[in-house]
């Protein structure tokens, strides 16, 4: 038992004897790693330049009008419609964010604390599904709402989150009534 206890008493970790070594092998990896981030966000600003003739965002007019629905939860991106991996940067819609979505007879309202409000009008709203995906988040089937709606020459799909899952089913039959209504009454 005392041949134990001290052969225990005898390990240790082996010292390190070359430090420059280490420090050359961190300081390698930190600036592979700086590497990556930036060209990351190369290709992020190149997305963004190639998107640029998509026009700027409507903002909510002053009295957007009586609130239909409301919703609080997390938007995930936008992207363009029916190509659920082919994000949009421009203007801020590539920007994860909170969110607060107010739906009015006037249209949808838009509010991201710390990014880029925006509003799209009743006219301009296509359609409404629930799906799993939108580019760079996946959930279970139904767990995103997704909007699609038109913006100068581009259909977009933009997705969001409810903190209240059971709230998305409410809000896809009630824009697709919407719209359906609005074009009824447009032709």
């Amino acid at each position: 038992m005392t041949f134990s206890i001290e052969l225990a008493a005898e390990q240790k970790s082996a010292e390190v004897t070359d430090w420059a070594a280490r420090l050359g092998w961190v300081a390698g990896l930190l600036l592979f790693v700086a590497l990556v981030y930036w060209l990351m966000r190369q290709g992020w600003k190149w997305r963004g330049s190639l998107q640029s003739d998509l026009p700027p965002l409507p903002t909510a007019p002053d009295e957007p009008g009586a609130a239909r629905l409301t919703l609080t939860g997390r938007y995930h991106g936008s992207t363009t419609a029916g190509q659920w991996l082919d994000r949009i940067v421009a203007h801020g819609l590539g920007t994860r964010s909170r969110v607060e979505l107010t739906l009015t007879e006037r249209g949808l309202v838009v509010v991201r604390p710390g990014a880029a409000d925006f509003f799209v009008p009743a006219g301009r709203l296509r359609g409404a599904r629930l799906d799993k995906g939108i580019a760079g988040k996946v959930l279970a089937e139904g767990g995103l709402l997704i909007v699609t709606w038109a913006h100068g020459d581009a259909l977009i799909d933009s997705g969001f989150r409810s903190d209240r899952a059971a709230e998305h089913t409410t809000w896809a039959d009630t824009l697709n009534s919407m719209i359906t209504t609005t074009e009824g009454t447009a032709r």
